[in-house]
């Protein structure tokens, strides 16, 4: 026996809004599109990504902190409009059911 677990180990990222680190399927993959901070729930988009999770309050203290720009490296600033109509309309759908 080596003492080694066969089990994986699930990545961890950590949310720019709250700075906490969690499992990257947790949290919410965003890129920058042109100008634009997009929501890539599906994580295939190419460039660099940026995890928050998916709640206005993360999102929030991401965008007042100016977060991603840093962490995507965007040469001026994002418009964040798209990744804020995403996470409105994931957590409406999360609270409707049960």
């Amino acid at each position: 026996m080596s003492g080694r677990t066969h089990t994986r180990a699930c990545p961890e990222r950590t949310c720019l809004g709250c700075r906490e680190r969690a499992a990257k399927t947790a949290l919410l993959r965003t890129v920058a599109v042109g100008d634009a901070c997009v929501p890539d729930p599906r994580g295939t988009l190419p460039g660099r990504g940026a995890y928050v999770h998916p709640a206005l309050v993360c999102l929030d203290q991401a965008i007042r902190r100016r977060a991603f720009t840093r962490a995507l490296r965007a040469p001026g600033a994002l418009d964040t409009k798209a990744l804020r109509q995403y996470v409105e309309q994931t957590t409406v759908v999360e609270q409707a059911t049960p």
